[in-house]
C-alpha cells in the first residue's frame, strides 16, 4: 500500500487537474452557446446554396465553363477543418479518420490527393502520410469569426480549380446535430454534384446579366463560400460540444479517483494507528512483565 505522503501527493494533484477540467468545462458550455447560434442562423441559406449550386450546374449555358467542366479526376484536393489542441474526444480523430479512408481510395484509384489543412492537428497528420502533398496550412479561426477570414482559403481552391491543376474539390469536417451527437462528413464543393431533385423544384435560369462567364464566376464563387463558412461553423459548435463531454467525463473521473485514493488514504491512516496502539500495547506489556 502507498505511503500516507504518496496518496496526500496524489489526492493534490488529482484535486488541481479537477480544478483545471472543471474551468475548461465551463469554458466550452460558455462557448458552444454562441457558437451553436451561429451554426444554426445559416444553416438554412447554406442549404439553399447548395441546391442553387447544383441547380445551375445542371443548365447546359454553363456546361463549358471551367467552373463547371465535369473533367477525369487526376487530382483531388481535401480541405479538412480540425483544431489546434486536444482534449476535444474524438473531434479530430473522426475527421483525420475519414480522410485517410479517402486518401486509401485515392492512391486504389491513382488520383493525386492534395490537402489543406484547417488546424494544426491537420498539418501534424498529414506530414506522416506519403504520397500527400499538403498544400497549406490555416489557423482555427476564432470563437465569432468573419467572413473576410476564411476568402484567402476560398480564393486559393477557385483559382487551383479554375486553372485545371486540381479536378475534385471536398471538404471534411464535423456536422453539429446536438450537443451529443456530432458527425465527421465530407462534401463535394467542386464540381458540384446533381442533386436528385424534381424538376418543377429547380430553379429555372434562362437569362444571364451580363454574361454567363461573369455571372457564373460571381454566383458559384458565393455560394462555394457559404458552404466552407458554414462547415466552419458546424465544426467550432462540434468542437466545443465534444470539448465540453471530454472535460465533464474527466471532471468525472477525478471525483473518483479522489474518492479512491481518500478511502485508500484512511485505510492507511487507520492502519498506521492501530499498529501504533498495538506497539504501545506491546511495550506497556513489557515493562509490567
Amino acid at each position: 500500500m502507498a505511503s500516507l505522503i504518496t496518496l496526500k501527493r496524489r489526492i493534490n494533484s488529482v484535486k488541481n487537474t479537477r480544478q483545471i477540467t472543471k474551468a475548461m468545462q465551463l469554458v466550452s458550455a460558455s462557448k458552444l452557446r454562441r457558437a451553436q447560434e451561429y451554426a444554426n442562423r445559416s444553416l438554412a441559406y447554406q442549404e439553399l446554396a447548395y441546391h442553387l449550386l447544383s441547380n445551375l450546374s445542371a443548365m447546359n449555358e454553363v456546361a463549358n465553363l471551367p467552373l463547371f467542366e465535369k473533367r477525369s479526376v487526376k487530382n483531388r484536393l481535401y480541405l479538412i477543418v480540425t483544431s489546434n489542441t486536444g482534449l476535444a474526444g474524438a473531434y479530430n480523430a473522426n475527421v483525420l479518420k475519414l480522410l485517410n479512408q479517402s486518401l486509401t481510395a485515392d492512391a486504389h484509384d491513382k488520383v493525386k490527393s492534395h490537402v489543406i489543412t484547417i488546424g494544426s492537428k491537420g498539418a501534424q497528420f498529414v506530414r506522416r502520410l506519403s504520397g500527400v502533398d499538403l498544400l497549406a496550412v490555416y489557423p482555427p479561426f476564432e470563437d465569432q469569426p468573419k467572413i473576410d477570414d476564411i476568402r484567402p482559403l476560398l480564393n486559393t481552391i477557385m483559382a487551383k480549380f479554375q486553372d485545371q491543376s486540381i479536378d475534385d474539390i471536398r471538404i471534411i469536417y464535423t456536422v453539429f446535430k446536438s450537443v451529443v451527437v456530432q458527425q465527421a462528413t465530407i462534401l463535394q464543393l467542386l464540381p458540384t454534384p446533381l442533386l436528385a431533385t424534381d424538376q418543377s423544384s429547380s430553379v429555372a435560369i434562362s437569362n444571364f446579366e451580363p454574361d454567363v462567364e461573369t455571372v457564373s464566376q460571381q454566383v458559384v464563387t458565393r455560394l462555394v463560400e457559404a458552404q466552407i463558412w458554414q462547415a466552419v461553423l458546424e465544426s467550432l459548435a462540434s468542437e466545443h460540444a465534444m470539448r465540453m463531454v471530454a472535460t465533464k467525463n474527466a471532471t468525472d473521473n477525478a471525483n473518483e479517483l479522489i474518492d479512491d485514493y481518500s478511502l485508500a488514504l484512511n485505510t492507511a491512516r487507520q492502519a498506521a494507528i492501530t499498529q501504533e496502539l498495538a506497539e504501545i500495547s506491546g511495550g506497556v506489556e513489557a515493562l509490567n512483565g
